[in-house]
């Protein structure tokens, strides 16, 4: 289910203090990585990831894969970080979205 530019905008303000949890790196999208991403996204549900190396259309295919292998919405990207959310079935932290 696509966000709506109101949930975005929640999700923006609640994600501007975050940290990047996942750092994709030179090597790219491994299989670790990949396995991490799960699980972090998973415990997290808001998350940014740190896109570092490759050109901008490398990390907009990053993002892409990320986004359709976990199911996560991408809410906002600046730079090489991306802000992802993808809500918990229960117990979501963000019940008021």
């Amino acid at each position: 289910m696509p966000l709506t530019d109101e949930q975005k905008k929640r999700l923006r303000g609640r994600g501007h203090a975050l940290k990047p949890v996942i750092l994709v790196g030179a090597g790219g999208l491994s299989a670790g990585l990949l396995e991490e991403f799960d699980r972090s996204l998973a415990h997290h549900e808001l998350m940014k990831v740190k896109l570092a190396g490759g050109d901008r259309e490398a990390r907009d295919r990053m993002i892409e894969q990320l986004c359709a292998r976990s199911g996560a919405a991408l809410v906002q990207r600046v730079g090489n970080i991306a802000l992802l959310f993808l809500r918990r079935e229960k117990d979501s932290a963000f019940a008021e979205l």
